[in-house]
């Protein structure tokens, strides 16, 4: 779990010495002002990350969804500006159990940096530990020097989703994959052949995510096994909390496939079918 995740102790010993990029990813779907939560009160250094603008590129519908990966160049200025340098770690979190910050810890290793963690709990376990917290801006660091080059995890087309080949994986909450409710996209339901897998699942009550042992069961009985060669591809709404899913495979070593037009691309396009209810 080291490789995907980081402990609030651990941390607090990096940032006493030669410090990581702390980012600071708070988002939620609807109206909510992630800047305003980072002045409130962040990690000490942290600098806030916006995932609607520097984490994703303009909506697009059809043609990429609501969050489409950025360009490699837009994201390296925004990584530089974050004060990223080429071999400096760097740890992401937020408040809402990683759901946000995984999209940074998949982008960011998308780009190429290597060492990219969650920080475990995010910011309710750094203020459990009893660590101090900081208000204000924070300011900006001095920029970064990172270069970036993109397709260093896998991502899946719309038309690869489309093709059934891979097992399907959607993260969305239980109520959006069966068409209960749909707050946002232009259609109701799932992708046809879709599991349901909501990424909440995949923490416990603290935030923190569930050890290796019970996420590996989850995954196994939907279907998916460590080491069977079959590609798992993962959606969500906008290809946000898949990243989290990514994240949960990964410690239970599956590497996983990125849709990130989601189910916000696939609804917009009126020749894809969606299926309702409980069943794939």
């Amino acid at each position: 779990m080291s490789d995907v995740l980081i402990n609030p102790l651990d941390l607090a010993e990096m940032l006493l010495g030669t410090p990581p990029v702390v980012l600071d990813v708070r988002w939620q779907l609807g109206d909510f002002d992630g800047r305003e939560a980072y002045r409130e009160g962040h990690i000490p250094g942290a600098v806030y990350a916006d995932l609607d603008s520097e984490l994703a590129a303009p909506p697009s519908g059809a043609v990429g969804g609501r969050h489409p990966i950025p360009s490699i160049e837009d994201l390296q200025a925004a990584a530089r500006s974050w004060g990223i340098t080429d071999g400096v770690p760097v740890v992401v979190y937020d408040d809402s159990g990683n759901l946000a910050a995984a999209r940074a810890w998949w982008l960011l290793r998308w780009a190429g940096i290597a060492d990219v963690r969650l920080l475990d709990g995010g910011l309710a376990a750094w203020q459990a530990e009893g660590l101090r917290t900081t208000t204000g801006d924070g300011g900006r660091p001095r920029a970064g020097t990172v270069t970036l080059t993109g397709g260093n995890l896998p991502v899946a087309t719309i038309d690869d989703v489309a093709a059934g080949t891979a097992t399907l994986l959607d993260a969305r909450a239980g109520e959006r994959y069966r068409g209960d409710v749909e707050p946002v996209d232009p259609r109701a339901g799932h992708i046809p052949g879709a599991r349901s897998a909501p990424t909440v699942d995949n923490v416990d009550q603290t935030g923190r995510f569930r050890s290796a042992d019970d996420l590996r069961r989850r995954f196994t009985d939907l279907g998916i096994i460590p080491g069977d060669g079959r590609e798992v591809i993962v959606y969500c709404g906008s290809g946000i909390n898949a990243a989290h899913e990514i994240a949960a495979l990964a410690i239970v070593g599956v590497g996983a496939t990125l849709f990130p037009g989601s189910f916000s691309q696939w609804s917009s396009d009126p020749d894809r079918p969606v299926t309702l209810g409980n069943q794939p």
